[in-house]
């Protein structure tokens, strides 16, 4: 079998409620399912929050005190990859068979990092990939990953991988995925401009693959009140748009951009129209040319303390 059914879950999290959002998130697994889906993809920092309009109380030289609370209490709804939330939806996917990638806000003792989980729905987390680089303010509150998170996985769908928001425009990273052998190339983000599709089309086309990207479709009403915003303090205002998208190999869009609300997009992919794509480009094979251009990867775990113990 080639065809394959796969989504992307546009929805909205409750940033301080990650037990709320993975009840939610298990739901849209189960609702998925019903359709036929065999793999979900869910926005960036779906469980745990994106703090969209925060400035965590950090002006240039100073830390306010109202910015360290902001972020105790963001550091409180983070989740631990071992903790009730993942084991919720841990659950849905044993129940479904559905293989899940989902952004979370993970929390390791002091440090947050925003992280793409994999779930395999008959072997529960399989890995997940850290955010090598959190853009601007966002390097403020989360951790930098390192090389040894940037995993892709053999499912019966193809090999599945993913690369989160302006990650995305990290040349050598599309690259290290492409070598990888990627088909389905997932990408969370919180980027809802008009700007962000046409990269999406030019990463299934660069990398001849299908591109799942998804981003929430929120409301300020769906942060709590105490929630600093930027973009003001109107409930119905809307913090990020959606925008959608699942992707073809040779940059067809197959379902969205949706603008509307939430929802989930539903597309039949064909995996071999990734041969097809190949046929006349693969950016780590014959359209390479390792005599002028090579890449070298340090795949590495970076921990910043190392024990040696006597054997």
């Amino acid at each position: 079998m080639t065809v394959h059914r796969v989504a992307v879950a546009q929805a909205a999290s409750i940033p301080d409620d990650p037990a709320a959002t993975a009840a939610k998130a298990a739901d849209l697994v189960r609702r998925a399912a019903g359709q036929g889906v065999e793999l979900l993809v869910f926005p960036e920092a779906f469980i745990g929050g994106y703090p969209k309009g925060a400035s965590f109380g950090a002006p240039v030289g100073m830390r306010k005190p109202e910015g360290r609370e902001a972020f105790k209490d963001y550091h409180k709804a983070a989740v631990d990859l071992d903790g009730p939330e993942i084991a919720t939806l841990a659950e849905a996917c044993a129940e479904s068979g559905l293989f899940v990638v989902v952004g979370v806000i993970e929390r390791d003792r002091g440090t947050l990092y925003c992280t793409a989980l994999f779930l395999d729905g008959a072997k529960g987390v399989v890995g997940k990939h850290r955010k090598l680089m959190p853009t601007a303010a966002e390097r403020l509150i989360w951790g930098f990953g390192d090389g040894s998170t940037l995993p892709v996985f053999d499912t019966p769908l193809g090999r599945v991988g993913a690369v989160i928001c302006w990650e995305n425009y990290m040349p050598m990273l599309r690259m290290h995925m492409y070598a990888q052998g990627i088909n389905i190339y997932c990408a969370p983000t919180a980027d809802d401009r008009d700007t962000w599709l046409p990269s999406m089309r030019h990463v299934a086309l660069e990398g001849r693959c299908f591109v799942l990207t998804c981003c929430q479709y929120i409301t300020r009403g769906a942060y709590p009140a105490g929630h600093e915003s930027a973009l003001g303090d109107d409930p119905k205002t809307v913090l990020m748009r959606g925008g959608s998208a699942i992707v073809d190999p040779l940059g067809q869009v197959l379902a969205g951009p949706d603008f509307e609300g939430e929802t989930l997009l539903v597309a039949d992919i064909d995996s071999e129209q990734i041969a097809r794509g190949k046929y006349d480009f693969d950016a780590s094979g014959h359209y390479a040319r390792p005599d002028i251009f090579q890449l070298t990867v340090d795949t590495r775990a970076k921990p910043a303390v190392r024990t040696v113990e006597d054997a």
